[in-house]
């Protein structure tokens, strides 16, 4: 079969043809219909992922949407979502435990970006910053797939306001279509902090970040008191400059977050309230399905646009 090999750690995926996995018990052997292309991918094979990377080689991919081929626990046919290692290939297999039954009717690729994506975004307002019913929300990096799911889930997680802030001029309008009450634009302020104290109308409960860097340091400042910063990533900057009085005099915590240490019965709900969302039409991402024998090229756009979500098909694209 065909699968996306990293060969050694520090190259690019290479598609070859390799063995079929052979399951065994406990396992589950699916057929990969949509395998999305995530940032932690790219770092894992370049061996900057904290977590540490896998011994070579390996089939790339984190996470798929599949159809089940043999299982000892699920009927073959279902549709699941699996997470784990090696999903970037026309079949893979996962532990019976990581192959999540997809209950509503969502196309396959559209649900697979609810996975390291979407539950980035759902737990961090969730699981992590305790929304509360009518706070006031910024979301950093809104224009990233991340940050545009974080939008929308913010407000059927009950936010009274949201307030989107990037880069991007098309981001931010994106941002807005789907749901922003208001937008920043990150590089046209010289007082960032006063520009999200004034875009959330002077009352700032929860931030998502996952820049960090300068952006998260201004979230911080412009938090209100007993106010939450959610941290899931660095991509403004590994370091951010914060002074001790904008924690202490207002109560301020800032939570670190990683899907990997929810446990694993909050991701399951969180991901399958996120999949009946989008089958009501209520959530939506905005992605390109690319084929599977395009995954170099594919790498190299993920690298270079780290927010864009791309999803390789094992059987080309539609």
């Amino acid at each position: 079969m065909k699968a996306a090999v990293i060969e050694e750690i520090g190259s690019k995926p290479v598609l070859k043809d390799v063995d079929e996995p052979a399951r065994q018990a406990g396992q589950t052997l699916i057929e990969v219909a949509a395998a999305p292309l995530n940032p932690i991918d790219i770092s894992t094979a370049a061996g900057r992922y904290p977590g540490g990377s896998p011994d070579t080689p390996y089939t790339a991919g984190r996470e798929a949407v599949g159809r089940v081929l043999e299982s000892d626990t699920l009927r073959e046919g279902a549709r699941v979502y699996a997470s784990g290692l090696g999903f970037m290939a026309e079949h893979a297999v996962v532990p019976d435990d990581n192959a999540l039954e997809i209950d509503s009717d969502v196309d396959d690729a559209l649900a697979s970006c609810f996975g390291v994506a979407g539950l980035a975004a759902w737990l961090a307002l969730d699981w992590r910053g305790d929304v509360r019913e009518g706070e006031t929300v910024l979301v950093l990096g809104a224009s990233g797939a991340v940050g545009l799911i974080a939008v929308q889930a913010a407000k059927l997680l009950g936010a009274g306001r949201v307030v989107a802030a990037a880069r991007s001029e098309k981001g931010l309008q994106r941002a807005s279509e789907l749901g922003a009450d208001a937008t920043v634009k990150l590089d046209e302020h010289d007082d960032l902090a006063a520009a999200f104290v004034d875009a959330c109308d002077g009352q700032l409960d929860l931030t998502i970040d996952p820049l960090w860097g300068p952006p998260g340091a201004a979230a911080v400042k412009a938090t209100s008191f007993g106010g939450r910063v959610v941290q899931l990533g660095q991509s403004a900057g590994k370091e951010a400059t914060l002074e001790s009085g904008w924690i202490r005099a207002k109560l301020i915590s800032i939570l670190g977050h990683t899907n990997f240490a929810a446990p694993a019965g909050v991701r399951d709900d969180a991901f399958l309230r996120m999949i009946r969302h989008a089958a009501g039409g209520e959530l939506t991402v905005d992605y390109d399905v690319m084929a599977l024998d395009q995954v170099a090229e594919a790498w190299e756009l993920q690298e270079a646009s780290p927010g864009r979500k791309l999803v390789l098909s094992p059987s080309g694209v539609p």
